[in-house]
């Protein structure tokens, strides 16, 4: 049997239609749910869909033809992905922490997605993992100012303006307004100081939450997803950032990975909560 899933967290929204063993048989992505929906119901007409979508925004999405429609959280949705095909598969206790545009995470506990008692649950965005006080945190959450892909460009920038060199402004065509997160990693790699620098600290706010999250759940693996799962750059620093603040045998039972499900984990794990619906 065929499911369709929609994720519509970030643009530009994305659509997988996935069989009952996890194959992907299309994926779409378009500007517009509609467009992406379309690209993938080409391949087959499927019986039931998942659509996950944050509870800010209004979701007036309709899966035409589908009767069986399941709505979550895209917490929700990235944590079944990762039980079901990723790396928290057989786990009854996870945490899929995804930082991307938006920071958010979902919780599997005792086998089932745990939204909370007000839907809440999972809003990473919002830990406080710094002290001091800035207008943007009050505005997008601290971690989510640290690190999203806004966040993460923004450090740089700054450092930038205070009159650190880096090659990265050239990349981004000579615009501070025009530094992306992807821009910062790339120059990470091609061995820009500054970008190393930013990258070092991203992965320091990373294993600080990681850690929270640990030691406030006790889960047995915590999966880091979206764009900034850059494993080359950040696995081990976030590993090691997590190691610092946890008693070791804490650190001993729990298992850090990052995501290898890649941009459609979101759209999966709808299509997976709707199986299951």
């Amino acid at each position: 049997m065929l499911s369709l899933g929609l994720d519509l967290s970030e643009e530009p929204p994305r659509a997988v239609v996935v069989d009952d063993a996890g194959d992907v048989r299309a994926r779409g992505a378009g500007a517009g749910a509609a467009i992406a929906v379309k690209a993938v119901l080409q391949n087959g007409q499927p019986e039931r869909a998942g659509v996950a979508a944050v509870a800010e925004r209004k979701d007036t999405t309709e899966v035409a033809g589908i009767s069986a429609v399941t709505r979550c959280t895209p917490g929700a949705a990235a944590v079944a992905a990762e039980g079901w095909l990723g790396a928290a598969r057989g786990a009854r206790h996870a945490i899929v922490l995804v930082i991307g545009e938006d920071v958010f995470a979902g919780l599997l506990l005792d086998g089932k997605a745990w939204t909370g008692a007000h839907n809440r649950a999972g809003a990473a965005a919002w830990l406080a993992l710094n002290p001091v006080e800035r207008q943007d945190y009050r505005r997008l959450g601290s971690l989510a100012a640290e690190v999203s892909s806004k966040g993460i460009a923004k450090r740089l920038s700054w450092r930038i303006q205070a009159g650190d060199q880096s090659r990265v402004l050239d990349q981004a065509g000579g615009s501070l307004e025009a530094i992306t997160g992807q821009h910062v990693f790339d120059g990470a790699r091609g061995g820009d100081g500054v970008a190393i620098s930013v990258v070092r600290d991203t992965a320091k706010y990373i294993g600080m939450a990681v850690a929270t999250l640990a030691a406030a759940v006790d889960p047995e693996v915590i999966v880091v997803g979206g764009a900034v799962a850059v494993a080359d750059l950040m696995l081990e620093p976030v590993r090691q950032e997590c190691a610092r603040r946890l008693p070791h045998d804490a650190m001993a039972d729990l298992r850090v990975e990052f995501s290898t499900l890649g941009p459609d984990a979101i759209a999966i794990g709808a299509a997976r909560l709707a199986m299951l619906a």
